[in-house]
């Protein structure tokens, strides 16, 4: 799929980079660093080329000196294909790979072949990284990142055989029993005389020089753990957090800046753990951070975790608005379709007793280092740590903005409806967010045998589940986590019962007062409600531009759960929401009934909601995926409908990023203009 001019957008920091104190701008500067360090890492994680890719697009712009024109007047390359590189390298540089971010799906420059030869020959250098890259960058298949195949390619699995889905489950389960996180990892099959070698490469600074064997049973084949992937970028990382420690505001920081360089010195992902109960308690930070090996989104297996390094400075008032939710969360948790009797103060067994009020933020992205800029986050992911010591929210307010570019177009939004549509979509989309990543991600009891013969639950009288009205048979056993029994769908089922929650609670009328709406405001609490399920059913149609045909996969979690919910709507919700399809005009339009959103719309939404909840606090992997995997079927009218979003949808957002420089021991701030040139510039510039 080659690459159309790309919308680009600023993220916008240098008002909030000035409200820092000295000392505060040096520990923002040397985190940016490390934070960029980290790319590398992610474009080895993407695909086998990327770096190479990242080297070709940086040095072309080293042998022109930043000024493309160059080429053109010089002849290399005609004004037409000059532009076409240039949208390449942006829209490959804000995704960190030849794979788009959101989506997983493969682009290609619109460049022709012979211009990119030429361009080749302005240096040795270029001819001996375009030989390497020539015919990666230019076809497919691979279509899209998956279960390597004849379609899909994972970096996360490598070898010089392909490795089958059942050898990854295999080796995961083995894993799980040496208590070795997944995380960090990735596995490498080297086919032998009659018997494999599998190589877990587990990212350290440290190397092994003589890794650790052992036998797998199960697949005849020998397990061998060797440390040091990634080595040369943590080594920079761990340099650049050596210095920041040095400007940390408190012990705290200070604390996890040690936790994270033993881990990413070491490999250790128990330090990494330690990490993350540190930086929970460091509440409302001046410049916030978030670092690791943090998201399972692109791995197909969902375990292995691609690198991030976000870097961003806290805006005070904002966030003082954000509290507000957080203060009067146990009031909405309460309103949840599991909630209800008299037990656990209403809220029920399958959520906590006491939801400790997180750190709730609104921050201001000075350095985000990762295959996609998301608008909020909820961390950490492992779910004993945030029973045992809560976790943090934050929204980032400058990628946020964004979505309230009035350009943005609405193809499946009636003509006549456009106007209120884009009048409402930037409020209702925020504080979907921000109900998404507090009650959506916040929420929540899981089932668990924390050691044999000792539960979380009454074993002797085990909570009756909703869905069945029995008590529940089912739930985590010891050393069980919740990625590790529902696997691939355990990333999109979270993200689809964290979307459903915002939605759920979108149209009551106590939370929207808390935000300023109602009746009589300018934008009344109703049109934020309709606005909603308007929106439901537009992301939806979005998502199957993120569904594989070619491999009859998904490329996106979020994207997948999407498409469920609208398929719940559409198959529950007696008409609430309805689809118009014109085969012959080739449109989609969404219809709401404004009159049937709380008898219908939101009793669906609920259920849906409730199977999703039981099925997870209960470990149910095996009722989640029959239940799932067909309400995020996509059968042949959906694909009819497809073909439709392909043909209009807009080109994917990239995002030009500032950088921190140190002159005579002051940080200086230096953002880019939102243009092809200004990102690659910006990259240019970070020197990674």
């Amino acid at each position: 799929m080659a690459v159309p001019r790309p919308p680009i957008h600023r993220l916008d920091i240098s008002k909030g980079f000035e409200t820092l104190s000295t000392k505060e701008k040096h520990y923002a500067h040397h985190m940016a660093r490390a934070a960029w360090h980290g790319a590398r890492i992610i474009l080895r994680q993407v695909s086998p080329e990327s770096i190479d890719i990242f080297d070709y697009i940086l040095k072309l712009y080293e042998s022109c000196s930043g000024d493309w024109n160059v080429l053109v007047v010089e002849g290399y390359i005609s004004r037409r294909d000059c532009d076409a590189f240039l949208d390449y390298a942006a829209v490959f540089l804000s995704n960190l790979g030849n794979y788009h971010g959101s989506g997983d799906q493969k682009f290609l420059p619109s460049i022709s072949p012979a211009a990119l030869v030429t361009l080749s020959n302005k240096s040795p250098r270029l001819q001996a990284l375009y030989q390497k890259i020539s015919s990666a960058i230019l076809t497919v298949p691979p279509y899209s990142l998956g279960y390597p195949s004849d379609t899909a390619q994972s970096a996360y699995y490598l070898g010089d055989s392909t490795i089958t889905q059942e050898e990854i489950a295999a080796i995961s389960q083995w894993l799980e029993k040496q208590s070795i996180f997944p995380e960090n990892t990735r596995i490498r099959k080297i086919s032998g005389l009659g018997k494999c070698t599998f190589e877990v490469l587990q990212a350290s600074v440290d190397r092994d020089i003589e890794p650790a064997e052992f036998e797998l049973p199960s697949l005849g084949a020998t397990i061998r753990v060797r440390r040091g992937d990634h080595s040369e970028e943590l080594e920079r990382i761990c340099n650049c957090l050596s210095e920041a420690k040095k400007y940390a505001a408190n012990e705290k920081q200070e604390r996890f800046l040690s936790q994270y360089i033993e881990s990413f010195r070491t490999g250790n992902l128990r330090a990494y753990r330690d990490s993350q109960r540190t930086w929970i308690t460091d509440k409302g930070p001046r410049v916030e951070n978030i670092f690791g090996f943090v998201e399972p989104y692109r791995d197909p297996h969902g375990s292995r975790a691609e690198f991030e390094g976000l870097v961003a400075i806290t805006d005070v008032d904002e966030t003082r608005t954000l509290m507000k939710l957080v203060k009067n969360s146990s009031t909405f948790i309460k309103r949840l379709p599991w909630a209800g009797g008299t037990e656990n103060d209403g809220k029920g067994p399958f959520e906590k007793a006491l939801f400790e009020p997180p750190d709730f933020t609104s921050i201001h992205s000075l350095a985000y280092c990762s295959s996609i800029i998301f608008p909020g986050i909820n961390l950490p992911n492992y779910n004993d740590i945030r029973d045992e010591c809560g976790f943090k929210n934050v929204i980032i307010a400058n990628r946020m903005s964004c979505e309230g570019n009035k350009s943005h177009q609405s193809p499946f939004i009636d003509p006549a409806e456009v106007d209120s549509f884009q009048r409402a979509k930037y409020p209702a989309y925020y504080w979907w967010v921000v109900l998404h990543e507090l009650l959506g991600h916040g929420t929540g009891r899981m089932m668990v045998e924390e050691s044999e013969g000792n539960f979380n639950f009454d074993i002797h009288n085990p909570p009756i589940s909703p869905l069945s009205g029995e008590p529940i048979t089912s739930w985590y056993k010891p050393g069980q986590t919740w990625t590790g029994q529902f696997g691939d769908l355990a990333t999109t089922v979270d993200e689809c019962r964290a979307e459903l929650v915002s939605a759920y609670l979108m149209d009551d009328e106590e939370l929207l007062g808390l935000f300023g709406y109602d009746e009589s405001s300018e934008i009344t609490a109703e049109d934020l409600t309709y606005n909603t399920y308007l929106q439901l059913g537009t992301d939806g149609l979005r998502g199957l531009a993120n569904y594989n045909a070619e491999n009859g996969k998904w490329g996106q979690a979020h994207s997948r759960a999407h498409f469920a919910i609208l398929k719940c709507l559409l198959n529950d919700s007696n008409g609430c929401v309805a689809v118009d399809y014109d085969a012959q005009a080739k449109s989609l339009t969404v219809r709401v009934d404004r009159s049937k959103i709380v008898s219908h719309g939101k009793p669906a939404l609920g259920r849906m909601l409730l199977r999703l909840h039981i099925y997870r606090c209960t470990a149910d992997a095996e009722s989640c995926r029959e239940y799932y995997e067909e309400i995020s079927r996509v059968h042949d009218e959906y694909l009819a409908w497809r073909e439709v979003v392909l043909a209009k949808q807009e080109p994917k957002w990239v995002f030009v990023q500032a950088n921190t420089f140190l002159h005579d021991e002051e940080v200086v701030l230096k953002e880019y203009p939102a243009t092809v040139e200004g990102v690659i510039q910006s990259w240019a510039e970070r020197r990674v």
